[in-house]
């Protein structure tokens, strides 16, 4: 699902809201989530999961068109685990 997609199906759920106003709720929240991670925090959705920052370490990898060494400079990078709720519909019969 895009982004678009989601404003559209929220649109459809609540026909009270304009176009716009979904979009601007959905900036927001797809902010804030942003703001928190990049502040070190972590962001729990109950029943959907957590976001989270990871740290990996420095590192050598290869370019994959020459196969040559390149040192990978060490980063964070955000990290998702599933909530029980998401796992449970995710492998409940008939999920898909």
């Amino acid at each position: 699902m895009t982004k678009s997609e989601l404003v559209h199906k929220l649109n459809q759920q609540f026909p009270d809201m304009s176009l716009s106003q979904v979009e601007k709720a959905v900036d927001v929240i797809f902010g804030e989530i942003s703001t928190a991670l990049s502040k070190g925090s972590r962001v729990e959705l109950r029943g959907f999961g957590a976001f989270s920052i990871r740290y990996r370490e420095r590192r050598v990898g290869r370019n994959p068109r020459t196969g040559e060494k390149v040192e990978v400079e060490g980063k964070y990078v955000p990290f998702f685990k599933a909530g029980k709720g998401l796992r449970e519909r995710l492998n409940s019969k008939g999920s898909r």
